[in-house]
Formats: C-alpha cells, sequence, structure tokens
C-alpha cells in the first residue's frame, strides 16, 4: 500500500513544481530590455514615416526576442508596452504576443508571437506570419503559424473536448481604409505545433443551412463600433448583428449594428451560431444589450 501511496505523492510533487514560476527571475535585466521596446513600440504605431515604423518594427522584433530569452521571461508581463497585446492562456501553457503595422492606408499587417511555458525556462518560440492578404479563402482555411490570418487579439477562452484543449482567440484586423475586422479564431496543438482553423463554427441550428466555416470574421464599415466578445455571464460570444445600410449587401464598407445580437454558444466541441440571442424587449422596446467581458473591448483596440 505505501508504494502506490508514495508515487502518488511524487506526482503531485512533480506537478506542483512544473507549475511554480522558476525561483530566479532576471527582472532587472528584463525591465531594462523593457524600456528599449518600449521605444520602439510607440515608433511602430505613431511614426508618421513608414520607413521609421518599418524600421522600428524591425528592431522591436529582433529585440522581443533577445529580451524572451532571458531566464524567466516567460512570467515577466511587459505591462508598459500598451501598444502590444499579450495574452496569457488561461492554463497558462503560453503566452501570445500580437501588435499591427500600418504599410499605407490600404495595408495593415499584424504580427506576433507565440511563448510557450517550458520546463527549464529556456525559450520555444513560434513567430506568426500574417498571409491573410494572400489567403483566397480565409473562411475555410487551417494553417501553423506560417499561414496566420493576423489580428490583434484582446480576448482568449480556453475549451476543452475529447481530452485536447482548444484556445479561442478573439481579435481585431484594422485592415483598409474603408473597413475593419473582427474574428473568432481556435487555436490548437498538434504534436506541440500551433494550428489555427478547423471546422469550429456551425451554423447547424439556423433556419437556413450553411456550411461550417473555420473561423468566424465579421467585417463592417470603418469607424463603426460593432461588438464581438465574450460574455460571461451569458458564456457565449456576443456578435453585433450586420446590415448594409444602403442596401446594397456585396459592399462590406456598408455594413452597419442594426440593434440585434447574434451569438455563439460552445457545445459539443464546438462554436454553435444562435441567430438571436434576445427575443425578450424591454418596457421602452429595445433589446437588451449583453453585458461584455471589458466594457472597452481592450485598449489596443480602435474605438
Amino acid at each position: 500500500m505505501k508504494k502506490p501511496l508514495l508515487l502518488v505523492c511524487c506526482t503531485i510533487l512533480t506537478l506542483c513544481c512544473f507549475s511554480q514560476r522558476p525561483s530566479t527571475i532576471d527582472e532587472s535585466i528584463l525591465r531594462k530590455k523593457e524600456d528599449s521596446l518600449k521605444i520602439y513600440s510607440d515608433k511602430i504605431l505613431n511614426d508618421t514615416i513608414p520607413q521609421k515604423r518599418f524600421a522600428a518594427d524591425s528592431l522591436f522584433t529582433k529585440m522581443l526576442v533577445r529580451a524572451l530569452k532571458v531566464n524567466g521571461s516567460f512570467y515577466y508581463p511587459f505591462d508598459s508596452l500598451a501598444t502590444i497585446s499579450k495574452l496569457y492562456a488561461p492554463d497558462s501553457s503560453f503566452r501570445i504576443f500580437t501588435w499591427q503595422m500600418v504599410i499605407n492606408n490600404n495595408i495593415i499587417r499584424q504580427h506576433g508571437a507565440i511563448q510557450m511555458r517550458t520546463y527549464d525556462g529556456s525559450l520555444k518560440l513560434f513567430p506568426l506570419i500574417d498571409k491573410s492578404d494572400v489567403t483566397a479563402k480565409p473562411l475555410d482555411t487551417m494553417a501553423n503559424n506560417k499561414g496566420w490570418i493576423g489580428a490583434v487579439y484582446y480576448n482568449i477562452l480556453q475549451k476543452r473536448s475529447s481530452n485536447q484543449n482548444y484556445y479561442t482567440l478573439i481579435g481585431y484586423d484594422e485592415n483598409n481604409v474603408k473597413t475593419t475586422k473582427k474574428l473568432i479564431e481556435v487555436l490548437s496543438f498538434t504534436n506541440d505545433e500551433p494550428i489555427f482553423g478547423g471546422r469550429f463554427f456551425s451554423y447547424e441550428e439556423d433556419t437556413v443551412f450553411k456550411s461550417s466555416q473555420n473561423r468566424f470574421i465579421l467585417e463592417f464599415k470603418k469607424d463603426v463600433g460593432a461588438r464581438l466578445n465574450y460574455d460571461p455571464q451569458l458564456d457565449m460570444i456576443i456578435v453585433d448583428h450586420l446590415i448594409s445600410e444602403t442596401n446594397e449587401p456585396n459592399k462590406k464598407e456598408t455594413y452597419v449594428p442594426d440593434g440585434d445580437y447574434e451569438g455563439f454558444k460552445w457545445k459539443n466541441g464546438k462554436w454553435v451560431h444562435i441567430e438571436k440571442v434576445f427575443h425578450l424587449k424591454t418596457p421602452e422596446g429595445e433589446t437588451p444589450i449583453p453585458t461584455p467581458l471589458d466594457p472597452s473591448m481592450d485598449k489596443l483596440q480602435p474605438q
């Protein structure tokens, strides 16, 4: 009886040790690197000269990789990098950095990287290569980190199905001068490699049949506020329902919210589309507005 008990105790101790932060983190070194990173991260977004933005992005990327090689970097928050999105997975198995760079008025690209938590603190990093401009069918595409549909992420959820973890990423893409996009993306890991996409978006409960999709993309008129975020009270992703304000459904730059909400509910390992979230009306005759996880949708998100 003693051997099984000893085995259980050793297993628990091993798991506890793995989940703890390393005993030494070179915070002083990381703070110095963060100070330099902040200068270039601001220039990526705010410099008015394209060549200086490109140079800042290149330097920032190289410096970030060097910083992440420092012992204990996975646990260092880089809080002062306000123009860079930094999201930890709910189970702390990885974190994902994303940011955007304006090439010109019609081309905006996203850059990023996934930093994995490792047992010995060594760096395991997957660069994210934005291929959205050359992906013919983004709704039907599955890809690794080198075929990423770029976005700046402002929320991450974790779901589990068939003994596998699935991480749902919610983000935005300022796209071009006419439209903005928001998207829902499912990230999973196969043989320890990241995979973006999969038939996780089902429309099986809709009144009109529609094939399942690998991701959900909401594209709408520039500078229009369209809601897309997870609501913890409803345990759903809430999405503004859009219509063309000029009755031109082929022109995404005319799409605006109409006051209704659709959504996605996690069921049996996929996000099932809900055509109309709210059916009751308030006394004033308006549809109730869901409470978002963060009313500002994260400070990184364009207003």
